[in-house]
């Protein structure tokens, strides 16, 4: 039986996508037990759907090891703040939503207390910072994991791991049609649309856009096209206007919101490395991952990452294993990646160009990206956050067994 049919739950999500998968936790679980209370670390999201914020993501979310420092005491006292409130109130159960800085430590603390660990959305510990295993051994219960080479890795080195699907496969495609989505930011529907995802941090964008927008505008002395650059909600529009209002010819680019819509409506998209690629895959419609780091950060990256033999990862020319999840998820290479020195405007202008025409190019990757995101809900895995659901009522009842 359950051990309470109102338990305490912690939660504790540090990102903005986290923040909306906690909500979509809080959600499901308040339907299974209407009188549950919901405690820790969050964002508004997460506030919006019933918890009680003892620590606000919005202020310990800092990234890049200078703001780290720089916050370093706040950051710690907002830390402490958690521990304090897991250690007076005993939750029942805790909910760990990647964020593994802060998450994997709390772990500790909450095994301490004899509190069951879930963790969901795993940290990329099969591509770095591998010493991390352990913590996740001996302070995690229940792994649910949302890339499904992750489940093997780490039922091969003891750890209960589940693949659940990935949240965002799950989605639907967007509803909106092209017409009306034009009517909406004053596109015109003729032409072929770019769209251009720079990342959703200021230091990305501004390493990212520029070259983007150069790229952008050698297609656009081809072909007539219209250029589209989504906002994150994390985003300023400032960020985003410093770099194109200094193009000469600002007509044919268009801020837009809502990320999966403009993947969905454009021809093609430039999309920088990170979660934002998995957008782009489960939407289906061709792009080319890129990135930029400084020259120092790409060659510790480079040397730092290593994938394990349930990741098959052939290196390029360069000797640069894949980093686009999308590669890595279909197990080979399906998508162009410019990183670095091999981002340049032209680079990424000649990996578009054939993915806006109706060839050969365009049709396999299309084909591909439809493989991939298969994989991403195998196994019946169509409801990830019902599945994670499941996994802590059966937590729930091992306690009330225990009792």
């Amino acid at each position: 039986m359950i051990a309470t049919p109102n338990p305490r739950v912690f939660l504790s999500a540090g990102e903005a996508s986290g923040d909306h998968y906690g909500a979509e936790i809080i959600a499901g679980l308040r339907s299974r037990f209407p009188e549950a209370s919901f405690v820790g670390l969050g964002g508004s999201a997460m506030e919006a759907a019933g918890q009680t914020r003892v620590v606000r993501a919005e202020d310990v979310a800092h990234m890049g090891l200078t703001e780290v420092v720089r916050h370093a005491p706040y950051i710690w006292s907002q830390y402490w703040k958690l521990v304090g409130a897991i250690r007076r109130d005993r939750p029942d159960v805790a909910i760990l939503i990647d964020f593994p800085d802060v998450n994997l430590r709390l772990a500790w603390h909450l095994r301490r207390c004899g509190v069951p660990v879930l963790y969901f959305v795993s940290p990329q510990l099969w591509a770095w910072k591998r010493r991390r295993l352990r913590w996740v051994q001996r302070r995690v219960d229940r792994m649910l994991v949302i890339f499904p080479f992750e489940e093997a890795f780490y039922r091969a080195r003891g750890v209960d791991a589940e693949f659940v699907g990935h949240p965002l496969a799950a989605l639907p495609l967007p509803t909106i049609g092209r017409e009306e989505y034009a009517v909406r930011y004053g596109l015109d529907p003729e032409k072929k649309w770019v769209a251009l995802l720079p990342g959703s941090r200021q230091k990305e964008i501004d390493a990212n856009l520029p070259k983007m927008l150069e790229a952008a505008d050698a297609l656009g002395r081809e072909r007539e096209i219209e250029i589209m650059v989504p906002l994150a909600s994390t985003v300023l529009p400032e960020w985003v206007e410093k770099h194109t209002n200094r193009r000469a010819d600002r007509a044919n680019i268009y801020l837009v919101r809502e990320a999966r819509e403009a993947l969905y409506h454009a021809r093609a998209a430039a999309v920088a490395s990170g979660t934002a690629t998995v957008q782009a895959l489960t939407v289906g419609n061709p792009f080319v991952v890129v990135y930029r780091v400084s020259a120092v950060t790409f060659a510790v990256a480079k040397r730092m990452i290593r994938y394990p033999r349930e990741i098959p990862a052939q290196p390029d020319a360069d000797g640069n294993l894949p980093v686009g999840m999308v590669n890595l998820v279909a197990g080979r290479r399906i998508v162009p990646e410019l990183l670095n020195r091999r981002f340049t405007a032209a680079n990424l202008a000649a990996a578009l160009r054939p993915l806006l025409e109706d060839g050969p190019e365009r049709k396999q990757m299309v084909a591909d990206l439809a493989e991939a995101r298969a994989r991403l809900l195998t196994g019946g895995a169509a409801d990830p956050i019902g599945r994670v659901c499941e996994a802590v009522e059966g937590l729930l009842r091992g306690q009330g067994d225990n009792e």
